[in-house]
């Protein structure tokens, strides 16, 4: 014997699910992903569902989200992979005081053995920019003397 309909009960649960989730503290989620996995969120987080769960032996409350993740890649010319970070530095949020403290503080002494290659790493990266700088040229536009 029916009691109501099944209608009637899953509208109710969704009007529940979704009182919660209006609830949710947000910068409160950010915050505990960001202690746990070390992400920070580039966008606010989306509600895809949410259900009533038994975990543990317990009435719990189940919210799946889905999040934009800022994410970094570092890798050589080679291709390998150097570093994959998934926080950015954030110039923009970088105060003029900030930057002044940074040029006060004085640069660590260098030997001239680095210095050299120092100054060999910027003339091999001056070199790669003029590379991809040059206009490619069509063998065939080429003019020779003789013509």
């Amino acid at each position: 014997m029916k009691l109501t309909k099944s209608e009637t009960i899953q509208e109710c649960e969704k009007a529940f699910i979704d009182t919660i989730n209006a609830g949710l503290d947000r910068d409160a989620i950010g915050k505990m992903l960001f202690e746990k996995h070390s992400f920070t969120l580039q966008e606010e987080i989306d509600y895809k569902k949410g259900d009533l769960v038994v975990y543990n032996d317990t009435i719990a409350y189940k919210f799946d989200f889905e999040i934009k993740v800022p994410l970094s890649v570092i890798f050589n010319r080679q291709g390998e992979c150097l570093e994959v970070s998934t926080t950015r530095d954030n110039f923009e949020e970088e105060s003029e005081d900030d930057l002044l403290d940074e040029k006060k503080t004085a640069a660590p002494s260098i030997s001239p053995e680095q210095e050299g290659k120092v100054a060999q790493m910027a003339s091999d990266i001056a070199d790669m920019i003029s590379e991809i700088n040059q206009p490619e040229t069509d063998p065939s536009e080429t003019k020779h003397e003789d013509e």
